[in-house]
Parts: structure tokens; sequence; C-alpha cells
């Protein structure tokens, strides 16, 4: 057993140095697993196993198993205070976060693992992780959009994998490279070009790693497109993928390559040559459908045209939808995964305690609050109503002091005319059929001349006798009867019209019997054209406005229209005016209808039921 154990030990440099193997994975977990099978009660053992099982899960990327035998290493290293190999299993669980897409969830365990290592003494293994958790850092910030912060932690990690034993070439371009692409995103584009032409000075990255080699090459090209320095393009993106077909055709980093040279053709508006790459780029990613996949529909929807474009652009959709649901779920197991400790129990009992407490502290703050609300509530409708009380009693009383100066007017005119009618009929008519007596006891001359002339003073006599007879007729007829809510009406709108300078015209027919509505309604009908004037005025700048009334089905029919301005109804804020037109028309059970079109003008149609 100590031989396996020992053997175990070992697994980790063996796997890192070696790569991997179907053999050579299948060996590995072999031995881990036996360990974790057999009755040892050694927790450094098992902890290291688990270790041991998370490396090699997450190198096959099964991102959920490895987090499972990483947390369990956790749990166990955690308890023995194995603070370096804790910081390893924690900057594993970072990196498939990250490649999870948990990038706060990776952030903070890179921080904790940090956290552990700045308290050990600076040896090359805490040193080496040190580096590999700032790398990951600034992986994490740069897809967050944070490159200020993503260049500082790969220049952290650049400055630590510098002082490393042994040749660390490889791992010293991959955080150059990094750190180029974060100046690149960021908009530093010569200090992008500058690191990315330190990395292709190194002679040896070509013969040793290709494929590297050409994924820089491309991400130098791209930044020369990006500072407009064309010059070098496409050559540069031909040469990199030519490399990267040669180690490994339609690859991986071949999709991005081909991404590039798609946007480029299309800014070049050669679009046959870039829907050829971007459908290159797609073809290529859909083996692995991931984001790159979405770059190149995205892409695609942008170089085609019409029902191509929005094909594409769906599938943009429904892929990233689909990636944003399987990116939760695993998210989802790795909280689960977590909740399978004892110690993660133990905290949720806590946490239960807490949240029950602060539940109920919850509750009656919300129940108090809600009291609280119930009584401001009514206090202020109860102002409401009193102010609506008052203000329908100074309506009524308005309206009665218009009726009955009205009335007053009305009554003095109705007085005029039987003056008048009675001084026509006693007076006038009285010396006129006096006239004619006097002509008749005349007639005696028996000449035909004189009958005849008499004759002619006597018919037109009579026919001024008919018509002062008609007049008089016509003056003692109250003719106004029911007018007086109209000429109320007339009275406003004239007198606003004089003060708003407006041309008005103003339409009624006698079909409304203003005496069997209500003095509520007519007060309120009165308000609301009060009103609307006064936004007229206010806010349409017209010169015109038409108020006409007609009766259908028993129903009052207000019509007010301007040609103002107008405006854009839904984007128009409902005012005080506005809110206190709609009171009023829901207190007599009306409807209000607004209408505009902008530099036509705004109509507002008003319905009110007689009964």
């Amino acid at each position: 057993m100590k031989s396996l154990f020992s053997l175990l030990i070992l697994l980790p440099c063996f796997f890192y140095s070696n790569g991997q193997s179907e053999t050579r994975i299948k060996a590995i977990d072999s031995i881990t697993q036996n360990v974790l099978k057999s009755n040892t009660k050694d927790s450094l053992t098992i902890a290291n196993a688990n270790f041991t099982i998370g490396e090699h899960y997450r190198y096959s990327y099964l991102a959920d198993s490895s987090y499972y035998y990483y947390h369990k290493a956790e749990k166990y290293y955690e308890k023995l205070g194995e603070k370096l190999q804790l910081a390893r299993t924690l900057y594993g669980i970072a990196v498939i976060q990250k490649n999870e897409k948990d990038l706060t969830g990776s952030e903070l365990t890179s921080i904790r693992a940090i956290s552990l290592l700045e308290g050990l003494i600076e040896t090359n293994e805490v040193r080496k992780y040190k580096s590999f958790i700032y790398n990951n850092l600034g992986l994490v910030l740069g897809q967050l959009g944070q490159y200020e912060e993503s260049i500082e932690y790969y220049k952290k990690s650049l400055n630590l994998k510098k002082l490393l034993k042994g040749d660390n070439t490889s791992t010293i371009i991959n955080s150059m490279n990094n750190l180029g692409f974060s100046y690149k995103n960021k908009g530093d584009y010569k200090l992008a070009l500058k690191t990315y032409e330190e990395i292709l000075e190194n002679n040896n990255l070509f013969n040793e790693r290709p494929d590297i080699y050409a994924l820089i090459l491309d991400n130098y090209a791209h930044t020369l497109y990006l500072s407009k320095q064309l010059s070098e393009l496409p050559e540069l993106y031909f040469k990199a993928l030519k490399i990267t077909d040669s180690v490994n055709p339609n690859g991986y980093n071949s999709i991005i390559i081909n991404q590039h040279l798609a946007e480029y053709f299309f800014e070049k508006a050669n679009a046959d040559s870039a829907k050829y790459y971007a459908y290159r780029a797609k073809e290529i990613a859909e083996q692995y459908h991931n984001d790159d996949l979405l770059n190149s529909l995205l892409l695609l929807s942008t170089i085609e045209k019409g029902e191509e474009s929005a094909k594409h652009l769906k599938a943009y959709i429904k892929l990233n939808d689909s990636l944003q649901k399987s990116e939760r779920a695993i998210r989802n197991k790795f909280t689960r995964i977590r909740f399978e400790t004892n110690q993660i129990e133990q905290e949720n009992i806590k946490i239960t305690k807490e949240r029950f407490w602060l539940f109920i502290i919850s509750v009656i703050v919300i129940l108090s609050s809600f009291l609280l609300y119930l009584v401001i509530t009514q206090r202020i409708k109860n102002k409401e109503l009193q102010f609506i009380q008052k203000q329908q009693e100074t309506n009524e009383e308005i309206y009665n002091l218009m009726l009955s100066q009205n009335e007053s007017i009305e009554e003095a005119r109705t007085m005029e005319k039987k003056r008048i009618s009675e001084e026509l009929h006693d007076g006038v008519l009285g010396r006129l059929f006096g006239t004619r007596l006097s002509l008749d006891s005349l007639n005696m001359s028996n000449s035909d001349e004189a009958i005849k002339t008499r004759s002619q003073y006597i018919d037109k006599l009579k026919t001024i006798e008919d018509d002062i007879r008609k007049v008089s007729h016509e003056l003692n007829t109250d003719f106004v009867s029911g007018s007086g809510f109209i000429d109320i009406i007339k009275t406003l709108i004239e007198t606003q019209a004089i003060a708003y300078q407006l041309d008005f015209k103003l339409e009624h027919n006698d079909d409304i019997n203003w005496d069997s509505v209500s003095n509520k309604k007519k007060i309120h009908i009165y308000r609301i054209i009060q009103e609307t004037l006064h936004n007229i005025y206010k806010h349409a700048q017209a010169s015109q406005v038409k108020i006409s009334f007609q009766l259908k089905n028993n129903v009052i029919c207000l019509m007010i229209e301007d040609d103002g301005s107008g405006f854009d109804l839904n984007k128009a804020k409902s005012g005080i005016g506005l809110k206190n037109m709609n009171s009023r028309i829901k207190e007599i059970n009306g409807s209000l209808q607004i209408t505009s079109q902008i530099e036509v003008g705004t109509t507002v149609n008003i319905e009110v039921p007689i009964p």
C-alpha cells in the first residue's frame, strides 16, 4: 500500500510532463480510484487522490466531474491546513469556473487562492502557482471587460514566471500573448503590437510551437487591422492560416483566423471572399459548438443580406440561449456539489437560522410598512375626497351664479321685449286703428278718385297693422328658452379665445335639451373645455380651435380640435390638467379620447350620456 501511495504522489508530475493518452488516463484513474476505495485513514493521501482525479478530469474537459473531486480535495486540505495544496486545488476550481463562464466565482476563488499563497514562504512552487493564478485573474477580468486590471495581473504573472527556475519560455509566451490581447481589446494598439513583436522575435517558437506561433501572428495581424495599418494584410492572415492548417487542418485556431479574414474582406467590400471565410469559420466552429460559433453566426448576419442575414441572426440567438442554459446548468451543478459537504450543511443551518430571523424581521417591517402605507394612503384619500367635495361645491356655486346671472339677463331681456310689445300694441296700433276709422268716416265722398285714394290708404294701414302685430307677437315669445348653457359656453370660449389669441368656431344644434342635463355634468363639461383651451394655449401653439356639440343616441358628443404642433401620445407625460380631465370624465360616467399628429394638430373627443 505504501508503494501505491508513493506512486500517487508522483502522479501529478507524470500527468503534467507527459500530456494525455487514453492508456495513461486509464492508468491514472485506476490508481487513484484504488486509493479511494481502500480503507486508508490517511487524509492527505485521500486528498491527493481526489486532487489527481480532479486534474485528470479538468484536462479531459469534464468540468462537473473535475469540480466534484477538486471540491473533495479542498475539504481535506482545508482541514489538514495544507495551504499550498489547497491553493493548487482552488486554482483548478477557478480555471473550471472561468471556462464555464462563472467569471465572478472564478475571480473570488482565485483571490482566495492568492491569499493562501501570500502567507507562505516564496518557494519556486509557490511562485509558480501565484503566476498561474494571476494569469487566470487576467483572463477573467479580460472577459469582464476590465482591461486595466487584467493587464496588471498579466504583468504580475510575467514578473513571477521570469523568476521561476528552469525553462519557462512556453508559459511566459502564453502570458505575453494574453497581455497583448488585453492591450488590443483596450485599444492600446501600440503596446499590443510591441508585445506581439517581442514574442515573434523568438526564432524557436515557429519550430517548437507552430500552432502558438500562428495564433500570435494572427493576433498581431488583427491588431494591425484594428489600428488601420493594412499594408501587410491580408498576407499575414494567410500565413497564419497556412501554418495552423499544416499543424491541425481545420483545427480550433483556424476559426479565429478565418473570422478575421472575413472581417477584412467585408471592410474591403469583397463580399465573395468575406462570405467564403465567414462560412469556413462557421463550419469549423460547428465542431465545438461554443462562443466562436456564436461569433461566426453574428459575423454572417452582418455580411449576408435579407433572409440569409435574418436566418443567421436567429441561429445566433438560439445558440446563445442554449449556451447560457448550459453554462447555468453547470454552475448549478457546481453549487449542488458544494452543498453535499458537512461543512456547507452546518453553514446552511446557521444561514437558515439567520434567514429565519431575517424573514421574521422582514415580515414585521413589511407589515409595519404596509400598515403605515394604508394609514398614509387613507389620509391622502380622505384629503382628496374633501378636496373633491369642496371643488364640487365650488363648481356648483360658480355654475349657479353663472345661471343666476344669465337668468337675470334673460329676465331683463324678456321684460324689455314685453314692454316694447305692449307699447306697439297699445300705442302705435291704437293710433293706426283710429286713423283707419277716420278715413272710413271720410269715405262719404262718392267721387271715384276719392274713393280709390282712400281705399289705397286704408289698405296700406291694414298692412302696417298686420306687420306690427306680427312683430309684437314675435317679441313676446321667449325664443332663448333653454339656450342658457350654450350662452355660458360661448362666453367662456370668446373670453379665452381673446386672452389666448385664438380664432374659434362653435357649432351646436338644438337637439340637446340642456335643461334635462344635470348641473354636475354641465359643470364638468364647462371645466373640461376650459382646461382644454388652457392646454392648447400652453402647449399646442395653435391659431385656430373648433368646438362642436352633437347628440347621438342620447349621448352628448363634444369635440375640441386645434391646428397646433401636436405630440406623441406614447411619449407624452400625463400632467395634472389631463389627470383632472380624466377624473371629471370618470365622475360623470363619460369617456375621453385624445388623438394627435405631429405638426397637424390634436383632437379631444368627449362622450357624456345624458341620463
